[in-house]
């Protein structure tokens, strides 16, 4: 019996010192630490008072302790910071093409009114940057292979350089065309490498959020457009749209300060057998050398490398083009959503925002640009919800709600083009849809369809693989703006919202059957997920309870 008080008085005892000890710590804190030159140390309250001294032994260990959590914070810190950093100076190359997007749109009026360029000119010079930046997404994947995706971002750079500076020095539509031709190259190489290194280099834990910030500048490069359109506007039309174009030069002289404060990826390091310097970058982008090791060990199996040694692979287009039955669905899942997001209309929306209000009914050129301004800010303003929710909700719910939200904005705007005519209501029914339809896709389909393309694909194909997705992406987004005008003016402006709303319900049923939930697993794990497709239920229902139970009481 005393045996046994004895032992529930020392579990008592034990649990009220830990109860307390971080109190007596916090208290020991604020009034403050005396040494007596034993090594010892006691607790005062003036000169006078003096409390129990305690045992040298117990404060070693717990300033280690305290020393150790503090190191903890400090690196979780400075980790999360230089992570953020890499991912915005990544996503700098793509304000070159949210701002192409959006100063065109008002660039155009005043090309159309300098150079006299007919209308089929200006379908192909809007159009034409979306189909050539095809090509920069192909060779990015190889180049990337090659030379890293760091100085990938930067060879993107340069070209957009040469290509802008040839478009405001333009005489005529053809030199005119051939910048256009160069600046989409640069944009192709670009917008293809951005999501993948960022989602390289990123914790899992913040790989939605961080891999979201290439649209999140897109966005932000079509409201400068937009700004920059009304901006300038006043200036005379032999001016004024070379100004506009020359100012989409200056993101990329930043991108040249980026190169000495990016690291390169880690994986990619590997896949090219620099095992140390991949530790290297991981102990600067995670926040515990356990983590970093089990995600070294993770990134050599799926580079195919042990001991140092390269498995004999195929090579990475004729697997592409032969896939076994786990990439396949992996390339229909990335081809797919890429092509959806761009056939539901978004560029359309974006480019020729400003016919679209003047169907409407805004006949005034400045009250036009001021419109697009308004479209530009909800567009950006919502992307950063997107940015705060796509890790904590998951990739399908804003998939969902982005898919669907979009249907409804676009059959909406289709049936107010049509029936309520040019009046004041059917100008702002018009300007409410477009926006409504331009916030529903920054929430969900703009930044989680390159989410989803950059996670899914096995390492040793990710580049390639991804930049086989880009492709579908621009070649859709060049199809729209090279045909809406034409379109436009066969089924009229009000048809042709219809038809992206019939393509916008169709992409919510291709999120419910062919996009998984990738939240909360590793780039190596969504791999795996793939080669068992007919777990993918399963195993999300599997990982939200295995999180339930860890965070249960």
């Amino acid at each position: 019996m005393n045996k046994t008080l004895g032992k529930e008085k020392a579990t008592l005892q034990g649990l009220f010192s830990s109860l307390l000890f971080p109190v007596f710590v916090g208290a020991m804190g604020l009034v403050g630490v005396q040494g007596d030159g034993n090594g010892e140390m006691a607790l005062s309250l003036g000169s006078k008072n003096k409390y129990k001294r305690m045992d040298s032994e117990l404060s070693d260990d717990f300033e280690d302790d305290a020393s150790h959590h503090h190191h903890q914070l400090e690196r979780k810190k400075s980790t999360r910071k230089y992570v953020l950093a890499c991912a915005i100076f990544a996503s700098l190359n793509n304000v070159l093409l949210g701002y192409d997007v959006g100063v065109m749109s008002g660039a155009i009026i005043f090309i159309q009114e300098d150079l006299k360029i007919t209308e089929v000119q200006e379908e192909v010079l809007v159009g034409i940057l979306s189909i050539i930046s095809l090509l920069g997404s192909l060779a990015g994947g190889r180049t990337s292979d090659v030379i890293g995706r760091k100085w990938t971002m930067a060879f993107a750079a340069i070209v957009f350089q040469i290509g802008a500076a040839i478009m405001t020095l333009a005489s005529s539509f053809k030199v005119l065309m051939i910048g256009r031709v160069l600046a989409g190259v640069g944009i192709g190489f670009g917008v293809m490498i951005a999501p993948v290194y960022i989602a390289e280099i990123s914790p899992t834990v913040d790989r939605g959020s961080l891999t979201s910030f290439p649209e999140i500048f897109i966005n932000l490069g079509i409201l400068l457009g937009y700004v920059s359109n009304y901006a300038f506007s006043g200036l005379s039309v032999h001016i004024n749209w070379r100004v506009m174009l020359a100012v989409g030069i200056l993101p990329s002289v930043f991108i040249g300060f980026a190169l000495f404060i990016i690291p390169e990826s880690p994986r990619w390091l590997v896949m090219q057998n620099r095992v140390e310097e991949a530790r290297s970058v991981l102990l600067k982008t995670n926040e515990n050398d356990k983590e970093v090791e089990e995600r070294l060990s993770e990134i050599v199996a799926a580079a195919g490398i042990s001991n140092g040694e390269k498995n004999e692979e195929k090579a990475v287009w004729r697997e592409l083009l032969s896939p076994s039955p786990s990439l396949r669905r992996m390339l229909i899942t990335g081809f797919g959503i890429q092509c959806f997001q761009q056939i539901t209309g978004i560029d359309a929306t974006v480019y020729y925002s400003p016919e679209i209000f003047h169907d409407a009914g805004i006949v005034n050129k400045s009250k036009l640009l001021a419109a697009t301004v308004a479209v530009g800010v909800t567009k950006t303003a919502f992307i950063l919800i997107a940015t705060f929710l796509v890790d904590r909700v998951g990739r399908k719910p804003l998939l969902y709600v982005s898919t669907i939200g979009m249907t409804v904005c676009l059959f909406t705007l289709s049936i107010s083009l049509a029936i309520l005519g040019k009046g004041q209501l059917g100008i702002a029914m018009v300007l409410l849809c477009v926006c409504g339809n331009v916030a529903f896709f920054s929430v969900g389909m703009g930044p989680v369809c390159w989410i989803v393309t950059s996670e899914i694909f096995p390492l040793r194909l990710r580049a390639q693989a991804s930049a086989l997705g880009a492709v579908g992406n621009r070649v859709c987004s060049g199809f729209v703006a090279m045909s809406f005008l034409s379109l436009a003016r066969t089924i009229t402006v009000g048809g042709t919202f219809f038809l992206f709303s019939l393509f916008s319900a169709l992409s919510v049923a291709f999120v419910y059957k062919l996009v998984p939930e990738t939240k909360g697993k590793s780039l190596e794990q969504i791999e795996l997920l793939f080669q068992n497709h007919n777990e993918w239920d399963g195993s999300e229902m599997e990982l939200e309870d295995a999180q339930h139970l860890v965070h249960k009481p």
